[in-house]
């Protein structure tokens, strides 16, 4: 397996892929995707990189599924990491969680809704690991060079930023294209949060999605330089735990994958 810094130098040259199911369900369910995804990867030649959230701490309900937490989550995740010989991305919601899960994660990234924290983006820098920055809904493209310039002051340069979507008005997410332009010129790859960026947030107690834009927003990203892409993905979406409304069927996904370089 590459080491921290071979990775974010393979990351730099694009064509990555960070993909999982949104939560940790169970270590059954994550071994099998991430096998079948790392096969995928591998015949259309996509650095892979597996994700799964140990903690969904940013749930509408309080009655919503989290997943294992820390101590459990974390030993599931170094079981795919050594199993199948993949790096390891993982959300983490509080400054005392990062050296934790630097244990194991190859990237640790930062939710959307907390991108403008900035102990838990030093926190994150500190491990020396690569940090993924999620743009937030309500923040424009060029106001991430903020995030991104925390990490790297704190002493890190290992940088990812993410496009997930941006706030409509309530309850509306839309993609405009341009934010991709606009982070690229930092110099730090730049992933489309495909998946998110379908959801239908709000509007009761589990948020909606329209997974049938996926394919149009990877290539429509794909157009503008984007260097990787972040899919959720799971064998049945319609039982998963969170977040099914806009995760991917496991068992097409290879077609959508397939045909974000199409032509």
């Amino acid at each position: 397996m590459l080491n921290n810094d071979e990775l974010y130098e393979k990351l730099k040259q694009g064509r990555f892929l960070l993909s999982g199911p949104c939560a940790i369900e169970s270590e059954e369910l994550v071994m099998q995707i991430a096998e079948e995804v790392k096969k995928i990867s591998e015949e259309l030649n996509f650095t892979y990189i597996f994700k799964a959230s140990f903690d969904k701490a940013n749930r509408t309900s309080l009655d919503s599924f989290r997943g294992p937490g820390l101590e459990e989550g974390l030993k599931i995740l170094e079981k795919v990491k050594k199993t199948f010989d993949l790096p390891i991305v993982t959300d983490i919601h509080e400054s005392h969680q990062a050296s934790a899960v630097a244990e194991v994660a190859d990237i640790l990234q930062i939710p959307a809704f907390l991108c403008r924290q900035t102990d838990l983006l030093v926190a994150a820098a500190k491990t020396d690991k690569i940090v993924n920055i999620k743009k937030a809904q309500f923040l424009d493209g060029k106001d991430m060079f903020y995030p991104a310039q925390k990490v790297k002051e704190a002493g890190n340069s290992k940088i990812m930023l993410t496009e997930r979507g941006t706030l409509l008005g309530l309850g509306r997410l839309v993609v405009d294209f341009t934010q991709i332009v606009d982070m690229k010129e930092f110099g730090y790859p730049v992933v489309m949060d495909v998946t998110h960026s379908t959801q239908r947030p709000g509007g009761g107690a589990t948020s909606g999605g329209n997974p049938h834009y996926a394919p149009y927003i990877a290539k429509a990203a794909a157009a503008v330089g984007v260097d990787g892409y972040f899919m959720e993905v799971h064998p049945d979406p319609s039982v998963a735990l969170s977040d099914g409304s806009n995760m991917l069927r496991l068992d097409t996904f290879n077609n959508l994958l397939g045909d974000i370089y199409e032509n």
